[in-house]
């Protein structure tokens, strides 16, 4: 996982109201059905060591449902990924903010998107990757089966986060794209 320079900055949104999005669960079973049915481009994106992934922190876990990340540490939950390599994820926190790093395989559209949720405390970073497949008229892809469109990991920011002054980065190679999220805490006094 490296970043390289040349980062474009993304527009963090915070007036995101999708009716019914996230509302079908990605159940273990379909997931496993899904996966196991798809292609190169499902495996790439939903695969070990992904941030998308639902075994990313050892075990099941739908990756629309929020997860507190920064209550656990990186090297702890990603240990098993990263010592067979697969890992391509990492978070950290200082004194003054909280940052979430991941590789992003480059599939499909790959236009990655930030929304914050100020008053639910949460942040999710979502994209399609398969706009081939069409999503039920009048519906967004996010309203019904979502993993057949695109993907999404979404996170409970900590009690201390600023979201409102959140900063996210995506940088492009061949294979991979780059992400950095940087949220400031609330009592740091270099806001980005």
């Amino acid at each position: 996982m490296t970043s390289s320079s040349g980062s474009l900055k993304l527009e963090i949104h915070t007036d995101d109201k999708t009716p019914g999005k996230w509302s079908v669960p990605l159940g273990d079973d379909v997931f496993r059905r899904f996966l196991s049915g798809g292609g190169g481009s499902e495996k790439a994106v939903f695969g070990e060591g992904s941030l998308f992934s639902p075994f990313l922190f050892g075990k099941y876990f739908d990756p629309s449902d929020a997860f507190p990340l920064w209550e656990f540490e990186a090297e702890v939950l990603l240990a098993s990924l990263r010592s067979l390599g697969q890992c391509r994820v990492d978070w950290s926190q200082t004194d003054q903010a909280y940052v979430l790093k991941s590789d992003i395989p480059v599939v499909g559209k790959n236009n990655v998107q930030v929304y914050v949720d100020i008053n639910g405390r949460v942040m999710e970073i979502s994209g399609q990757w398969n706009s081939n497949k069409k999503a039920a008229t009048n519906s967004d892809w996010r309203s019904g089966r979502w993993w057949e469109h695109g993907y999404v990991r979404r996170l409970e920011l900590p009690s201390d986060a600023d979201a409102k002054y959140s900063e996210a980065f995506l940088s492009n190679n061949d294979d991979y794209s780059f992400l950095e999220i940087r949220i400031p805490k609330i009592n740091s006094k270099n806001k980005f």
